[in-house]
């Protein structure tokens, strides 16, 4: 049976080393003598070669296992071989060994050109010690064992140490310091101490606490101590052992303990063990045998978990065993498989590959079998590579012959070995959804022939189930891999997509759209059949959003490569592809609408202290009206109900006046305004809410206000309820009669509102560039500054006109404009325009070219002048029309996300692949383009991006600015048109 799990790949597998193998299995075989090709130390094994060459350049075993002159050598030598092992010292060791057992003698022969000892005392033996060199049979002593030497004692150890002092190697001798008393220094080696004789070690169990005297006398001899004769303590015949044996004194008798009878009553437990034995014994007599020494299941040994259990089942190759692992792993990786992990338990994701892989042996003749040698072997139609994969896997399935089946109904043993396959097949499937365990079985290349295997199995609708955990599983494995044009796994995804199966469909585009996705290698694609992209292309067209976004996925990896590109614009309509991924950019858009001045600022503003200044064409229109009408409408316009608002009464009758003022002594045949108690009672009876009380202040001081009302920050239209425009006009003051344009505390703002745009533009005209009027009311423009009158006098020419709109700067603002015509048409880019064709006019509606003045007089009506639209120049305090924006789909982190940015993407990836393509399109017609005026300008031949792109150029531009969430990409696909001369 092959290994469980795969070798790593620690062996340099040359024709250097296989040649040093072969010469090395010769000389062992001649040598009489076991020899292990590839040791194994912990999950790697040792490159003998290598192992060779290190230790010779250390000087060979001799000097390395030298612990004077050179310690630690093997340690180093281990961690080399064995990086990252936690337990060197042990490790060291057994590479030592291996050294030893399998290099020893083959370095004397090959280096020293000497004949190594015999094998009884070179590989027979352990590989402690060295001095290989120097050992012979005559020198060389087998190590005794610690237990033989810790039992030895009197006269059987003197014999046998001084049996071994005539086997063991010589030693060089080292001078000895003679030990103090004795009589004479040590003449030789050969004179040694009489082995000292036992102390029999007598434990003090009297209760009563001796004195310091008493236990002095007591003490055992101390060894090494000196006496007074100068003789050694503890030695055969020495004055301390006598001295020892006449100072001995026996123990005191100790009192007898009572111990109380066992019976059935006080000790019931002591009668049940002995009836317990009684019928063991019986048991045995009969033939029953016992479990001698085990602990069985309910006498305290719980036994592995069920994790081990499972694991080992699996292993055992037992049909009964394999169900209930299958069974139960089935449960854990469904409920634990964020915590079941495979590198946990090594040899389970190994195992389960080998069941899933019998899937075989049920529909055709073969039972696949697993080397892992790479040797000729592989080649044979049965045998699968474990170590690298097998490349001609797809040509050895094709060989087989399919076992036949009439129908589904299969046979019972059958269907039951499926039942485990699919168990196991669903296993793999909940374990690889970790990402550490995906990680670890695609280090696995046996998985890769799983995956083949069960999708080119025979069509039958009982392995359906299988070929869609397999599809999963290369879903979440081949972003690790980096799959060639003829690797079989890439052909057999490649052939799932044309399938009818919806779900295996989406499931092998997605798995061949994350090819090497989490590796630096470029995932090609390469040798896509054209029919399977015209199909991707045509799924792009059916309501299944799931089957849009797997064709995306597929998309965006195939056209980032120049190549891939070139071949999709000769096979699919490419033209129309773009046309549908520009559709989807605003898949599911949601319509959002974001008001530009309406939304509340940070900070309120401050409410007004005084009512809104109104120009004069408003105030004509309120004169003109009878009171408390006239009143009644000048509160609407300028005051609002507030229940906190507060203003005092003189205070309000004042702001009346006031506004009023100047048209009442101009036209004295107006009505008078209202008395002061009439115009209080009339707020009330505008303004429900509002009421007028007194306050006291002081004893002698009162306070008359109205609650219920505050001044307008922007007048309305008493009846449309429509705000006015406001005039933001900043005249800068005239300091000896010229502008001070340095002085910012000498601009003033106009501030007067005006009902329309046309009144505001008029206002202007009037109040602020001094534009006359004819007698028929029309403006008087000058066309020749040095002969146009105004009032009968004669303008001067150096007179000149500037914008000071809202600090406009579209003017020079000393010399500014001579033409006040200009200057004119100017200020109306700053008005909105209400009128509802300045859709349909021209850029900054401004009046057509063909315009002209009235009769040669330089007088323009106000309809030549209409002001701009899209609401450009509007006050701060005017609201603009809503902004409605168009955004897509987004994820956790607010970015974009679903099919408009996987369309975004592969519109991206069209736009730079096509703009390298060198040369024109091919087969494009040949466009005329004409100027505004008509006039022909040539004949061009339109780029590949040109063609695809400029026909939904302004769709483009639509999503840039209305989808704020595929905005930054839009950007980016936009100058990639652009560059590609689109």
């Amino acid at each position: 049976m092959a290994p469980a799990r795969q070798r790593e790949p620690s062996i340099e597998r040359t024709a250097e080393y296989d040649e040093f193998i072969e010469k090395l299995e010769k000389y062992h075989e001649k040598r009489g003598t076991h020899f292990e090709r590839e040791p194994k130390v912990g999950t790697r094994h040792i490159d003998l070669l290598r192992l060779y060459k290190r230790v010779c350049e250390e000087g060979g075993y001799d000097k390395v296992s030298d612990t004077k002159g050179n310690k630690l050598a093997w340690r180093r030598i281990a961690s080399e071989f064995l990086p990252g092992s936690s337990n060197v010292t042990t490790q060291a060791f057994i590479v030592k060994s291996a050294y030893y057992k399998n290099l020893a003698a083959y370095e004397i022969s090959d280096v020293y050109k000497r004949d190594p000892p015999p094998k009884e005392i070179l590989e027979d033996v352990s590989a402690k010690g060295g001095d290989l060199l120097n050992r012979t049979v005559e020198n060389y002593f087998r190590p005794v064992s610690r237990e033989a030497e810790s039992l030895a004692n009197g006269q059987d150890k003197e014999s046998d140490e001084s049996d071994q002092d005539t086997h063991k190697t010589p030693k060089e001798d080292k001078m000895e310091i003679d030990e103090p008393g004795s009589t004479g220094g040590r003449v030789t080696r050969a004179l040694r101490h009489a082995p000292p004789q036992r102390v029999l070690f007598q434990p003090d169990l009297s209760s009563t606490r001796q004195t310091r005297q008493s236990s002095g006398n007591m003490n055992s001899p101390t060894p090494g101590s000196g006496n007074a004769h100068g003789q050694t303590n503890g030695t055969y015949g020495s004055t301390g052992a006598a001295m020892t044996i006449a100072n001995y004194e026996p123990r005191p008798p100790l009192p007898s303990a009572v111990k109380p009878v066992a019976t059935p009553g006080n000790n019931p437990e002591h009668f049940r063990n002995i009836r317990n034995r009684l019928a063991a014994a019986s048991r045995a007599s009969r033939g029953v045998q016992q479990h001698k020494g085990m602990m069985l299941p309910g006498t305290g040994f719980m036994g592995p978990n069920i994790y081990i259990r499972a694991l080992l089942a699996l292993q055992s190759n037992n049909v009964e065993e394999e169900a209930y692992a299958l069974h139960h792993l089935v449960k854990i990786s469904h409920e634990r498989g964020d915590k079941y992990r495979f590198d946990g338990f090594p040899g389970l994701a190994e195992a389960l590959i080998v069941k899933v892989i019998e899937v075989a042996s049920l529909f055709y003749d073969v039972k696949w079998e697993i080397s892992y040698r790479d040797d000729e072997m592989i080649q044979e139609t049965n045998v699968l590579n474990g170590l690298t994969g097998t490349p001609d896997l797809l040509r050895k399935i094709q060989s087989l012959t399919v076992i036949d089946m009439q129908d589904d109904l299969l046979p019972e043993d059958v269907t039951a070995a499926l039942g485990r396959v699919h168990e196991a097949g669903l296993i793999l499937r909940n374990m690889v959804m970790l990402e550490e365990n995906a990680q670890y079985v695609s280090k696995l290349p046996l998985v890769r022939d799983l995956v083949v295997i069960a999708l080119n199995l025979p069509r039958h609708s009982t392995i359906i189930e299988l070929q869609h955990y397999s599809l999963e599983i290369a879903e979440q494995l081949t972003k690790y891999w980096t799959l060639d044009s003829q690797d079989p796994l890439y052909r057999s995804l490649l052939a799932q997509v044309d399938s009818t199966d919806r779900g295996r469909i989406i499931t092998s585009l997605r798995a061949l759209g994350r090819i090497s996705m989490n590796l630096e290698a470029n995932n090609r694609l390469t040798d896509v059949p054209i029919a399977t992209l015209q199909q991707i292309c045509d799924w792009l067209l059916i309501e299944d959003e799931e089957l849009r976004n797997a064709c995306l996925d597929f998309l965006y990896q195939y056209t980032a490569v120049i190549d891939n590109v070139e071949i999709l614009i000769n096979s699919v309509n490419l033209e129309g592809l773009v046309n549908q991924l520009v559709r989807l950019l605003l898949y599911n858009a949601h319509t959002e609408e974001l008001r530009g001045r309406t939304k509340p600022p940070a900070k309120s503003a401050p409410t007004p202290e005084t009512a809104p200044k109104l120009s004069s064409a408003i105030i004509e229109q309120l004169v003109a009206l009878e009171e408390p009408e006239r009143s009644s409408q000048w509160l609407r316009t300028c005051f609002e109900e507030d229940p906190a608002g507060e203003i005092t009464q003189i205070a309000l009758w004042g702001a009346y006046n006031q506004a009023f003022n100047d048209v009442m002594q101009a036209q004295p045949h107006h009505k008078m305004l209202m008395p002061a108690k009439d115009f209080i009672t009339n707020v009330s009876s505008t303004f429900p809410g509002a009421t007028a009380q007194v306050l006291q202040i002081s004893a002698t001081q009162q306070k008359y206000t109205i609650r219920g009302i505050r001044p307008r920050s922007v007048p309305v239209d008493p009846i449309g309820r429509r705000p006015y425009m406001r005039c933001q006009w900043q005249a800068p003051a005239l300091l000896n009669g010229h502008a001070d344009t340095k002085h910012s505390a000498a601009i003033t703002e106009c501030g007067e509102y005006a009902p329309t745009a046309k009144q505001m533009w008029e206002h202007v005209l009037s109040a602020h560039l001094k534009v006359p009027r004819d007698d028929t009311g029309k403006w008087l423009l000058e066309t020749k500054p040095d002969i146009s009158m105004t009032n009968g006098e004669a303008t001067s020419p150096t007179l000149r006109y500037n914008c000071h709109w809202g600090g406009c700067k579209h003017f020079d603002a000393v010399t500014g404009s001579a033409s006040v015509y200009e200057v004119g048409q100017h200020i109306k880019t700053h008005l909105p325009d209400a009128s509802s064709k300045s859709a349909q006019r021209q850029k900054h509606n401004r009046t057509p070219s063909n315009s002209t003045f009235l009769a040669g007089s330089g007088q323009l009506n106000y309809a030549q002048m209409q002001p701009m639209g899209m609401g450009l120049g509007l006050s701060n305090s005017q609201p603009q029309p809503p902004l409605k924006w168009m955004n897509t789909a987004t994820d956790e982190r607010n970015d974009a996300a679903g099919l408009p940015l996987a369309s975004v993407l592969v519109l991206r990836n069209l736009a730079r692949q096509m703009a390298k393509l060198e040369g024109p399109a091919e087969a494009v017609d040949r466009r005329v383009s004409s100027s505004s005026d008509g006039s022909i300008q040539g004949e061009e031949s339109d780029t590949w991006v040109k063609r695809v792109f400029a026909p939904v150029k302004d769709q483009l531009y639509f999503v840039m600015a209305h989808n704020t969430t595929l905005r930054e990409y839009m950007v980016s696909l936009n100058k990639a048109i652009a560059a590609g001369g689109g």
